[in-house]
């Protein structure tokens, strides 16, 4: 039997089924709730259900094709950063393509884990600028192609790729900086996209571990 499609579930919760809808949320749920279990140590909850709300308000806005997923994570980005702003005093001087979740304090709780590679990974994402801490997220983890990156970050498909280029470029910058073992942070960088997984994988067990709301 096919799954029926993000689209497919969209267009039958504009026209009222609401099971749709809560399927599509099913569906996105761990995702959004990853996405901001690895920048925050409280909060989380509060946010995802007012990303989820926030579709919920605008979903006659929301266009068709793939999209509903890089919509859901384009109004978590701007959530988290909404949320980062109102922190701080002179919220309109944080610059995100500068400033990392390290810099905005305290950070999310330790991973467990049981691999160096994993623990400085983990320690080097969160030292780059949140801006591009996202992107590889969303590269790595959430799988999005560079022209879903851009359609969450709303800019041009070439501004996109080359932001993924850049971020990649400073998490190297970053791995090196923080390990003196050379061949680690090599064996790391090597094979980034199955340490990145294994990762991911870890943090969703954990997220489980912790226990989560349910969606709207």
């Amino acid at each position: 039997m096919t799954e029926t499609t993000d689209v497919e579930l969209l267009d039958a919760w504009r026209g009222g089924d609401r099971r749709a809808g809560e399927l599509l949320f099913e569906r996105h749920y761990e995702a959004i709730r990853r996405f901001f279990h690895n920048k925050l140590e409280f909060g989380v909850d509060d946010l995802i259900q007012q990303t989820f709300l926030a579709c919920v308000e605008s979903r006659e806005r929301i266009r068709g094709d793939s999209s509903f997923r890089t919509y859901l994570f384009a109004v978590a980005v701007n959530r988290l950063r909404k949320h980062f702003r109102g922190q701080y005093r002179g919220e309109d001087r944080i610059d995100f393509g500068v400033t990392s979740i390290h810099d905005l304090g305290p950070s999310p709780s330790v991973v467990v884990a049981g691999r160096q590679e994993q623990r400085l990974l983990l320690e080097a994402l969160r030292r780059i600028p949140l801006d591009h801490q996202i992107i590889l997220e969303l590269y790595y983890w959430e799988r999005l192609t560079s022209a879903e990156i851009a359609g969450v970050l709303d800019v041009p498909h070439g501004t996109a790729r080359t932001r993924i280029r850049r971020a990649k470029q400073l998490l190297e910058e970053q791995l090196r900086a923080l390990q003196g073992d050379r061949a680690l942070v090599e064996s790391t960088i090597a094979d980034l996209d199955a340490w990145a997984a294994s990762l991911r994988e870890l943090m969703a067990r954990q997220a489980n571990d912790a226990g989560g709301s349910s969606v709207p």
